[in-house]
């Protein structure tokens, strides 16, 4: 026999619609108001002018739009060089905090010192000293190149950070999982490698998403020491024609990227609550 849903289920079933969507056309129409007089309060004040003719000029943003999105790819590489790297780095830099070994007792000590250093200098900070420093040592077979100095530095500053975040997925795994690979005869290594990272990374997965969303806007900082990348380009042209319309491109290319890694960001986030309180 199939299920019905009574009369009283059904006029709940109405009620829960009705109440929706009251909630969505409220919404709405607060959306649209506040939207609204936004508009209305930012035209409508006296250096609007002003302000339209040196950052919304339609012929600057054409002029401007091709060198920046040849610069913006520059932006794109760095990061899709830097995220792998970051991973590999952070990895390895929480695992071996969280060693017992005493041989590797060194290496924690250097891995302790990497992430307080790296995360207690900023990173337009690190951009510099690499970028500018290396090159003045004359290193033998060092790159000199710009790009790829910028590149390490991010690596180098983001790796901290992301060292931190796999470490605390790490420690979250509860003590009986380890103890029960041992019981099952696996060794540190594989408990580690099998049972600890999967679970781990796997918690850790929003908070790692959002450094990489940072990460994304923070290879515009590379433009500080001369590489030409998008943020540099639209400097470059506003200091040359004294309009600053590039500026709100380069923005619009980096909310274009960034946003759909916020939204997938969040859907993780939901979905790893959903499985925390058995929903899924």
């Amino acid at each position: 026999m199939s299920w019905t849903p009574s009369d009283r289920e059904l006029e709940r079933a109405r009620a829960r619609r009705s109440i929706h969507q009251r909630g969505v056309v409220l919404s709405t129409v607060v959306t649209v108001v506040v939207l609204a007089a936004l508009v209305v309060g930012v035209t409508s004040a006296p250096g609007w002018d002003r302000f339209r003719e040196f950052f919304l000029s339609w012929p600057d943003a054409k002029a401007a739009f091709p060198d920046i999105a040849k610069g913006f790819w520059i932006n794109v590489k760095m990061f899709l060089i830097a995220e792998p790297l970051i991973l590999l780095l952070g990895g390895l830099v929480a695992i071996t905090r969280g060693s017992v070994s005493p041989w590797l007792t060194p290496a924690r000590f250097l891995a302790v010192i990497y992430t307080d250093l790296f995360r207690g200098v900023p990173t337009i900070l690190v951009v510099y000293v690499l970028a500018l420093g290396i090159p003045t040592l004359q290193l033998q077979g060092m790159t000199t190149s710009l790009f790829w100095l910028g590149t390490i530095a991010l690596v180098l500053s983001y790796g901290a950070y992301v060292a931190e975040v796999i470490r605390s997925g790490i420690e979250s795994i509860h003590p009986s999982q380890v103890a029960s690979a041992e019981a099952l005869g696996l060794s540190r290594t594989q408990t580690m490698r099998f049972v600890v990272l999967p679970q781990g990374v796997r918690r850790v997965v929003p908070p790692l998403l959002n450094d990489f969303v940072s990460l994304q806007k923070d290879t515009a900082l590379v433009g500080t020491v001369a590489v030409f990348e998008s943020l540099y380009v639209a400097a470059d042209y506003g200091n040359y024609n004294f309009n600053f319309t590039p500026f709100l491109v380069t923005a619009a290319f980096f909310v274009a990227l960034t946003v759909p890694l916020a939204r997938i960001t969040d859907w993780l986030g939901r979905r790893a609550m959903e499985r925390e309180r058995g929903s899924r």
